[in-house]
């Protein structure tokens, strides 16, 4: 590097005069480090902050202990059995309060409790699926009843019933 160069470069790094730069690197033999130290020195350039960095647990203030905090999880927070047993009778209690209905022309022909149309669907989905799908164009209405507002599954409900009705009209004008 040519001592131009490391003159332009000094007084950049070190925001000195050309004067300065070129005085500093004369008395360090043109040396850039010394130059930079040399001018420190003068108080000419500003000496870098000081950094401390510690690995030390004491210093980091920010962190908590983890035996600390798993404790007052342990005090505070209750146990998965505990949350899967209120979801349990929570789900049952849904269940239990409300009912699946199929009615056909106006009639209620079947009415069970929620838990007991889930349990037959895991077991024999395939048929029940089929049955309610093909009963649908024997004009077959399902829905849902009880204590819980239960209105956009009804919605639901009635708009497969209405495509049920929609199919039916198409295949009576072929």
């Amino acid at each position: 590097m040519e001592h131009l160069e490391k003159v332009e470069k000094l007084r950049q790094r070190a925001n000195v005069t050309y004067g300065d730069a070129k005085n500093a690197l004369e008395a360090c033999d043109w040396d850039l480090l010394d130059a930079m130290i040399y001018l420190e020195n003068l108080d000419k350039a500003k000496k870098p902050e000081q950094a401390v960095y510690s690995t030390s647990y004491d210093a980091q203030t920010q962190y908590i202990s983890v035996v600390d905090k798993v404790n007052e999880q342990k005090d505070t927070g209750e146990r998965w059995t505990e949350k899967l047993g209120r979801l349990c009778k929570k789900a049952w209690q849904k269940g239990k309060d409300n009912y699946f209905c199929v009615g056909r022309k106006g009639e209620e022909i079947i009415r069970v409790p929620l838990w007991v149309f889930v349990l037959a669907m895991l077991f024999a989905w395939h048929v029940i699926l089929i049955v309610m799908v093909v009963s649908l164009f024997f004009d077959c209405h399902y829905s849902f009843a009880g204590k819980d507002d239960l209105s956009k599954v009804n919605a639901f409900m009635s708009k497969a019933n209405e495509l049920a009705e929609k199919a039916k009209d198409e295949y009576d004008k072929l």
